[in-house]
């Protein structure tokens, strides 16, 4: 009985040897990124996940009306926030930013021990199946946090003030 390993590695075979007219000819689209310090991420992810950036990870809450914290306040006067708005906003950035922050930080040490398992070449499948998890859930949480952050944000505004930033952020059918 083969294993599913064995099975993946000699499907990649036949298929590396049903076209040979291609090989050597095509350049991947990751020439170049094996010189990176984390293969898997470009230096501006893991700038993004050291800064706490948003990567897209709010877009389900911000464009369905739902609006982020660094932008309200960024339009704190548009919106017409008062100081206790602003106040309770700031807190919701403030705390939001430090978790996501420690997160992208996990994220990014996590990914670099995947890396170096490759590299040392002693990646076995069950320290992938650990690895990539352990980086899954952490993605899951960095991508809440970021949902709840907009979510928090939006309960301290009035309905008009969450029309206003829609329309600011040119959101049309919001």
């Amino acid at each position: 009985m083969r294993t599913k390993v064995g099975s993946f590695l000699a499907a990649a075979v036949l298929a590396g040897c049903a076209a040979p007219e291609h090989a050597g000819h095509a350049h991947s689209p990751y020439a170049g990124q094996e010189s990176r310090g984390i293969k898997a991420l470009s230096a501006e992810e893991e700038r993004g996940y050291a800064e706490g950036a948003g990567m897209g990870f709010a877009k389900a809450a911000e464009l369905n009306g739902y609006p982020g914290p660094a932008h309200v306040l960024e339009n704190a006067d548009a919106l017409g926030l008062t100081p206790q708005q602003r106040t309770a906003i700031e807190f919701v950035m403030n705390a939001h930013k430090a978790e996501a922050r420690a997160l992208g930080d996990q994220i990014v040490h996590r990914e670099r021990e995947l890396d170096a398992l490759f590299s040392a070449r002693k990646a076995t499948p069950g320290e992938i199946d650990t690895a990539t998890f352990t980086i899954g859930l952490l993605h899951a949480k960095l991508r809440a946090s970021h949902l709840k952050a907009h979510l928090a944000t939006t309960a301290v505004l009035t309905p008009e003030q969450v029309e206003r930033y829609n329309r600011a952020r040119g959101y049309a059918g919001r």
